[in-house]
């Protein structure tokens, strides 16, 4: 027997491991390394999620202004007896409000509503292109928030807290989750009408890296500013300069180990890999005659429809995170006319969205969200001159509102939460935004107790420190 061989024998099992130690404490430092190193090298790396997911991306709809669900969803018959006649005492005892002053009256919903579908979903006659695809929608007429103007409440909804500086929806998802294609953005932004409320801070990273940030592509003209070479340059020209300034950002990341470094590093890679990848992906003409059609969409021109056809083939191509903002949705006078015109813009683009999706065998896997800040009041807003109500609208109302959901792991067909008669308070199964954005997060595999992230001295998360899944809501 070979001398080392009958050493070897005498070794025993508790021996061998205290010899071994730093071995083994060797081989843990060097897979942490790597990892860390690997992280540097992409920071949008694919991340495996806690648990396994329904969906593996979100398109989220957001009318910037708040629709007035009891047009839209809330159908209200009982309105129609009280209307023009003063609201009841406890309405406005100790309630704050945006505009109403004084001793509002009720006002009635001058819109027909319909049952839709298997599903009997209540839908406004504004809403024609939607109702037919009533029973693959989760409509909940419960929800609530805390804030009741309009760039606290945004904030409110898309960051978890009214005030700036927090993390947005987009950057929570993509930090949790990292992106599946490394040629576009994880997280991109689609607008329609000017920008209002909280604007930019929606889309925010917040403290996160700013890696996570939304990227904000236009429908029309140059898909991202700055995105193309500049006049006489090309893109050997650019290659040559992004490699020198990748040696010079890693030479100082391996120094100070900064994780924005490592974002700057991804961002200048991910920006000429773009400039390949975005002009084919924005480019809808290369659409059949009869998708364009289904959408109301036309190539070149700015509209939500292009940008809700753009929002598929975006998430066809594994971009995490898309996000539709349209403007213009603050009826505080002239109900009557703006809302029709505002639903006008936007039905058949997002019904066709979900039925796109759903025959192209995406909607299993990509959840759509539709909704505003918060919801409408059933009292009447009146000039605030004159105090008639020649064109009355309705003022902001935090207590009740509704958004619907589609795909992605959602129950599809089902109502879910009920307001009062007046659709004034809710009166069954309320849904806070704290327990919408856990109930998202819990679809995408993600449990929004666990996705933290540690800044000043403690961890944050979207949810601050509430927050349930809605389990009604999971298919």
């Amino acid at each position: 027997m070979h001398p080392l061989e009958a050493h070897l024998q005498n070794v025993t099992r508790r021996a061998f491991l205290r010899r071994s130690g730093l071995g083994f404490g060797s081989m843990a430092l060097g897979a942490l390394l790597a990892e860390s190193l690997g992280a540097a090298e992409n920071p949008l790396a694919p991340r495996v999620a806690h648990f396994a997911p329904r969906a593996k991306r979100v398109i989220y709809l957001h009318m910037v202004g708040a629709p007035s669900q009891l047009d839209l969803f809330d159908h209200k018959p009982g309105l129609a007896q009280y209307d023009g006649k003063p609201c009841p005492d406890e309405f406005i005892q100790g309630k704050r409000f945006a505009f109403l002053r004084g001793h509002p009256t009720i006002a009635a919903s001058r819109f027909k509503f319909q049952r839709h579908g298997r599903s009997g979903a209540e839908i406004s006659e504004l809403l024609p292109h939607l109702a037919k695809v009533a029973d693959e929608i989760a409509i909940v007429k419960s929800l609530q928030t805390d804030e009741f103007n309009h760039a606290p409440a945004q904030l409110f909804l898309h960051t978890g807290f009214g005030r700036l500086g927090r993390p947005s929806f987009g950057s929570w998802v993509t930090y949790g989750l990292g992106s599946e294609n490394q040629d576009v953005p994880a997280y991109v932004v689609l607008q329609s009408g000017p920008q209002a409320g909280a604007g930019t801070s929606l889309w925010s990273s917040g403290f996160l890296p700013s890696v996570h940030q939304g990227v904000q592509f236009r429908s029309s003209g140059e898909p991202v500013l700055f995105l193309d070479n500049p006049k006489g340059h090309s893109a050997r020209d650019r290659r040559q300069v992004l490699d020198a300034v990748r040696t010079l950002n890693e030479a100082q990341l391996a120094d100070v180990g900064d994780p924005e470094i490592a974002t700057r590093i991804s961002q200048y890679e991910m920006a000429y890999r773009m400039q390949t990848s975005v002009p084919e992906l924005m480019d809808i003409s290369q659409e059949s005659k009869a998708t364009l059609e289904l959408y109301g969409a036309q190539p070149g021109k700015a509209s939500f429809a292009n940008n809700c056809l753009l929002a598929r083939r975006l998430v066809e191509r594994g971009v995490r995170m898309v996000q539709l903002y349209d403007a213009d949705w603050d009826h505080h006078a002239d109900l009557a006319t703006r809302l029709p015109r505002k639903c006008q813009d936007v039905d058949q683009g997002m019904a066709a969205l979900v039925a796109d999706l759903k025959q192209r065998g995406l909607l299993d896997e990509t959840l759509v969200i539709w909704g505003g800040e918060f919801g409408r009041t059933p009292m009447a807003q009146v000039d605030s001159g004159s105090g008639v109500a020649t064109k009355p609208g309705r003022d902001h109302h935090k207590d009740a509102f509704t958004m619907w959901l589609a795909g992605g792991g959602v129950k599809p067909g089902v109502t879910h939460g009920r307001t009062d008669d007046l659709g004034y308070s809710v009166v069954e199964k309320p849904v806070h935004v704290h327990d919408l954005n856990a109930t998202v997060l819990h679809l995408l595999g993600l449990n929004h107790e666990r996705l933290t992230f540690r800044y000043q001295g403690r961890d944050f998360r979207l949810t601050d420190v509430h927050g349930r899944v809605v389990k009604d809501l999971l298919g």
